[in-house]
């Protein structure tokens, strides 16, 4: 680990109060490398669920606020050298836009979960104010923090698995698979309203997910799909489950698959992507292993921490071979890369090579999920990606 910089960097979270889940995982995660500190939030929407969850972590009284428009008129108000550097959004996905929007145009760094927005104009919007204010923009696709996806990436650069021919990406769960939505479960009750959660369930959930995770490995965009999505449980509107056919810029084919109501499966993540020379598999679940299959050699088995593997995987990684690391350690490393372009940024630098998504790639994002519903609406065409 690099030294510690002169000072954290200064952060204010919107969302992430009491009984959210996500909040929490971003907090331990930018905390973890004592980096960024959270000085302020408005955690809630509601005014004093807000203040009480504020006053839970520790937040003190003035920069904890009942509304995100409070919080960014107080922000504002402060000398610049007292203001946060970035703001973390982890509202429900209704919330993005207009909270980012502000943010941003206000010249402040913006950290927003993902599905970024609900529309693709809402997409472009951000790109425009974040190129036109110089800001940092990045969207939390966290599973490309872990080191043995970045491992992955740097072989599929270097050539180890040669042309990408298929790519198979499947992210299965199973907590959906009954109605809880309608037991009061506060995740499910967002995620499967479509006011809340956008056009997509699944597909916007996870299979967001999984697309970022294909394009950050192999570099290849899709260029255009074909989808089967479907509500599986009886009175859900938003889909629970999504099987995707691929085309991508420059021949290769794909297979994507993302479900929510996969009975036993926790959170099962895999990517496969076969190569003319070479196969790489990798599963969220086994996080710490890459197994490495070659045209003419035998089946490798990589493991995290290992001195032979890529600077990047290595440079992801905090304990020797051996020690587990996992969902946390990968997320904190998103949130070292934009800590890394934030300070470059503040020190009129240019950034390192990027090792997070930012806006354009959420942006990509949504279009993804636009062109998914497109496709499944027209009784599975294949669609272009715009």
């Amino acid at each position: 680990m690099d030294a510690l910089p002169a000072r954290k960097l200064r952060c204010a979270m919107v969302g992430g109060g009491r009984g959210a889940f996500i909040g929490a995982v971003h907090r331990h995660a930018m905390a973890l490398d004592a980096q960024i500190e959270l000085v302020a939030g408005a955690l809630s929407s509601q005014a004093d669920k807000a203040r009480a969850s504020g006053r839970d972590i520790g937040l003190a009284d003035d920069r904890n606020h009942g509304s995100w428009q409070a919080l960014l008129a107080h922000e504002l108000s402060l000398p610049a050298e007292q203001r946060i550097d970035f703001v973390c959004i982890v509202t429900p996905n209704h919330v993005h836009h207009e909270v980012a929007r502000a943010f941003a145009d206000a010249g402040i760094h913006v950290v927003c979960d993902k599905p970024l927005v609900h529309t693709s104009a809402q997409a472009d919007e951000l790109v425009r104010i974040a190129r036109e204010r110089g800001i940092v923009f990045g969207v939390t696709y966290n599973y490309i923090g872990y080191p043995m996806v970045r491992q992955a990436r740097e072989m599929v650069r270097a050539g180890a698995i040669g042309a990408v021919r298929k790519v198979v990406v499947e992210y299965h769960q199973g907590w959906l698979a009954r109605p809880v939505e309608g037991e009061g479960n506060p995740q499910a009750v967002w995620r499967t309203d479509p006011a809340r959660s956008g056009i997509a369930g699944a597909m916007g959930d996870i299979g967001s997910h999984a697309e970022n995770l294909v394009a950050t490995v192999t570099g290849l965009r899709v260029e255009s799909l074909c989808a089967d999505l479907g509500s599986v449980v009886a009175g859900r509107v938003l889909d629970d489950d999504a099987s995707l056919l691929l085309r991508f810029e420059g021949g290769a084919r794909g297979v994507l698959l993302a479900s929510q109501i996969a009975v036993g499966a926790e959170n099962d993540l895999r990517l496969r992507v076969f190569g003319s020379e070479g196969t790489l598999d990798w599963r969220q679940e086994d996080p710490n292993t890459l197994v490495h299959a070659s045209i003419d050699g035998p089946r490798r088995l990589l493991t995290r921490g290992s001195p032979w593997l890529s600077e990047a995987a290595r440079r992801a990684s905090r304990l020797p071979v051996g020690h587990p690391e996992g969902f946390l350690e990968a997320f904190a490393n998103v949130y070292l890369g934009i800590a890394a372009d934030i300070r470059a940024r503040q020190a009129g630098q240019a950034p390192a090579a990027r090792e997070y998504a930012d806006v354009a790639d959420g942006a990509r994002g949504v279009r993804f999920i636009e062109a998914t519903v497109a496709s499944a609406a027209s009784d599975r065409k294949w669609t272009t990606l715009a």
